[in-house]
């Protein structure tokens, strides 16, 4: 099947690479011509596991191809994919200007019946204006073609997003809308581009277009609830002497439960944990329905990041030197949007202390991001060099294995903050250190 993918952010790039690997033709359009040189070159703008070698293969397969002009795609495919970025907007709401704008220019310059997919994360109601807006014009321009509207949600992990997309937990997808007739082309259509899955025994979910936009904000809140329930019990551990770690195993071990997303530590960031849930509470203000339990979560998130913060300031001696392992929210990626990192140096920097900092992977795309006071290693122990306090990010399985004899030596003072809890608590101390984690007495 041959198939348009707008977008060549992390979602759509991932997925334009997925798909050609699983044999369809594919052609990702993005309008910045940077970005589409390199790509047609085999070089992948994000680092992202296995991408780049599927970029690769596929380009030289001729499944896979890029280009900078939708108008010159549209008349070749039978799908096409939108996926370009929803930023939050005013009150955290959904930006959808980009998705209205692909809506658009298909329906001004499209010619055949087409299944228009929605894979960026859109508020409810997002595919039902799109619908509107393509029929108007196609009136306008005296045309009879079909262009369902499609909702298809994605659920990738950074760091696995290859994994995800080739092996899905579940594929959903949202259709209605239009005749009873269209309805059935959309499904069959989308059963035929996503068989080499299904073959497997992945399961395609068909339901309605409200619910599967709303499945996306309703798993990651959910996600992100987890993370928040098991960091909002830190301070309780702190105080009484319980070990979080032990807590989240004793849950996590409930099958009705399971012990992924209890990992407690500085709360959670990147592109969309943070912002599907503000976007979701943002969606709740429009319609009028209160939704309290993702109010917490957001504001559980926001004072777990904070109490990290206060407690390494008010262990340190003026004018410091701290050395912080791990940039990226997470591991796996070089992905920056709303790391942690971010605000802790910031909050360092503003307090007076000197700051060196060394991620794996991320440091190129940190460096514009924080203050220009901040110093880089090439490595996790040349980097606490000197250095007052240690800092622990981001859990880089680099990290995990690190000599903390000689990460001490390195070190002119001893605190080490593990904000990520990699670290047993009589290790550090056994090395000199005077260890600080999450949740951890």
């Amino acid at each position: 099947m041959r198939i348009a993918i707008v977008g060549t952010g992390y979602v759509g790039l991932v997925s334009a690479a997925c798909f050609a690997e699983l044999g369809h033709e594919v052609i990702g359009v993005d309008i910045d011509q940077e970005k589409v040189k390199m790509l047609k070159k085999g070089i992948s703008p994000i680092y992202e596991p296995g991408l780049e070698e599927l970029i690769r293969s596929n380009l030289k397969s001729k499944r896979l191809s890029f280009t900078t002009d939708l108008t010159e795609v549209l008349p070749h495919v039978q799908v096409l994919f939108s996926a370009v970025a929803t930023p939050p907007g005013e009150g955290y709401k959904a930006d959808l200007r980009a998705v209205f704008t692909v809506a658009e220019t298909v329906a001004q310059h499209l010619d055949h019946d087409l299944v228009f997919v929605n894979k960026s994360t859109v508020p409810v109601g997002t595919g039902e204006k799109c619908e509107e807006k393509i029929q108007a014009i196609l009136k306008k321009r005296g045309l009879t073609i079909n262009i369902p509207v499609v909702s298809n949600p994605e659920f990738l992990r950074e760091g696995m997003a290859v994994t995800d997309t080739m092996m899905p937990d579940r594929v959903v997808v949202g259709v209605n809308g239009g005749a009873i007739s269209d309805q059935r082309s959309a499904i069959s259509i989308m059963e035929d581009l996503y068989r080499p899955i299904t073959r497997v025994g992945k399961p395609l979910v068909f339901m309605s277009r409200e619910s599967a936009e709303i499945v996306k904000y309703a798993s990651n809140a959910f996600l992100a609830t987890k993370i928040s329930f098991i960091n909002m019990l830190t301070p309780l551990c702190e105080k009484t002497g319980a070990n979080i770690r032990d807590i989240a195993k004793g849950v996590g071990l409930d099958n009705r439960i399971g012990p992924k997303f209890l990992h407690a530590g500085i709360g959670y960031g990147g592109s969309c944990f943070p912002k599907d849930v503000k976007a979701l509470l943002a969606i709740s203000r429009e319609w009028n329905i209160p939704l309290p339990i993702v109010e917490a979560t957001d504001a559980v998130n926001h004072q777990q990041r904070k109490r990290f913060i206060d407690r390494i300031l008010q262990s340190l001696k003026k004018k410091s030197l701290v050395a912080v392992l791990g940039l990226a929210f997470k591991p796996k990626t070089d992905d920056m949007r709303e790391a942690p990192a971010i605000d802790v140096i910031e909050a360092l920097i503003n307090a007076g202390h000197s700051v060196t900092a060394f991620d794996p992977v991320a440091m190129d795309r940190a460096k514009p991001l924080l203050p220009k006071g901040v110093k880089y290693s090439s490595s996790p122990l040349e980097v606490a060099k000197g250095a007052d306090a240690v800092l622990v990010l981001t859990e880089w399985d680099v990290f995990r294995g690190l000599d903390l004899k000689a990460l001490k030596k390195m070190m002119k003072g001893k605190n080490l903050f593990d904000g990520r809890n990699i670290y047993e608590p009589e290790e550090a101390e056994t090395a000199g250190l005077k260890y600080v984690g999450i949740g951890l007495t």
